[in-house]
């Protein structure tokens, strides 16, 4: 007898489509900030190596997380494979399973790298619309991926944008990226010159794999803000020690002190303490910590990501497409 005929509950399968559909920023970016102003419990994530067949190792991620007395709970799973691209296949799967806080009772699994992709973005135009200035309308994309081609779509809801570059290492990667927002409206341009871009924007926003600073305090503007969504080990770097010690600095949650090489190793130097964060997106949310004081402030907004805005994210999709079943 199988499980469907045993009567098993079944429950729904939300693919990448359906689930991007349902992550609209319009609708997630005040969904994180209400769930980072809440809090949740988030563990620290369990990491597994398991051992493959030519030596190497894969890598299982389970990421749990749940509010006090809120009505879901939830736990992202991720596999990550190195070996793949030798099988022509995705180095990378994402599944999150959405639960019901109360019984226990499985509710969905969703697409995971949607939303990973959509919720890293929205977290970082979050934190723009506390730390850019009011006025400030060009952004730089240093990154041209899954995620840094989804970051001016975010950020427009937060600060209407005017402009926008983008620099990739591979130049073939800015050109698609700007087609398709030029297509989409955007009025944007392919940055030849990085520190050219820099200088000449109100908002930079990292996107990369980079492990070697990509961004130098002196290539930018009194004023500018500088999101950082790349570096999430502790050898990836995407700007320099001066734009930790010189800037005012901000991080979404206390991982980034545990995981980023651009905390980590400004602080290892020692040049930089922990102490010198002004706080976290939570803080900020909450009105506990004070956002951006002035026009000449260089803001500094370092994300490695939290179980808070998967649960937040897979929330709304759940809630959003049983909307529409």
């Amino acid at each position: 007898m199988n499980a469907k005929q045993a009567g098993a509950p079944s429950i729904p399968l939300y693919s990448p489509e359906a689930t991007a559909s349902a992550l609209r920023f319009s609708d997630l970016i005040p969904a994180l900030r209400d769930a980072f102003a809440q809090g949740a419990e988030v563990p620290l994530r369990h990491q597994h190596q398991l051992l493959q067949k030519n030596g190497t190792h894969a890598t299982l991620l389970l990421m749990p997380a749940w509010q006090s007395r809120g009505e879901f709970m939830g736990i992202k799973i991720v596999t990550v494979y190195p070996g793949n691209a030798e099988r022509n296949l995705p180095g990378l799967h994402s599944t999150y399973l959405l639960c019901d806080a109360e019984t226990g009772r499985h509710l969905a699994l969703i697409d995971g790298n949607q939303i990973t992709i959509r919720r890293t973005v929205a977290v970082a135009a979050l934190g723009a619309s506390f730390l850019a200035r009011r006025q400030a309308r060009n952004l730089l994309v240093v990154g041209a991926g899954r995620v840094g081609s989804m970051v001016p779509y975010a950020f427009n809801e937060v600060r209407p944008l005017e402009a926008v570059r983008v620099w990739d290492i591979d130049r073939a990667n800015s050109e698609r990226l700007t087609e398709r927002l030029v297509a989409d409206g955007f009025k944007a341009t392919i940055a030849d010159d990085l520190e050219a871009a820099a200088r000449a924007s109100d908002i930079i926003s990292c996107a990369t794999l980079s492990s070697e600073p990509l961004i130098r305090f002196e290539w930018l503007s009194p004023g500018t803000h500088l999101d950082l969504i790349g570096s999430f080990t502790p050898t990836m770097r995407e700007a320099d020690d001066a734009c930790f010690v010189e800037g005012t600095v901000y991080i979404d949650s206390p991982d980034a002190l545990a995981e980023s090489g651009d905390l980590l190793q400004p602080i290892k130097a020692g040049i930089f303490k922990p102490s010198d964060i002004v706080g976290t997106l939570s803080e900020l949310c909450q009105g506990k910590i004070e956002a951006r004081s002035t026009d000449e402030q260089v803001t500094v907004f370092k994300a490695v990501g939290t179980g808070l805005s998967d649960l937040a994210a897979g929330s709304l999709a759940y809630r959003s497409l049983q909307a529409l079943a």
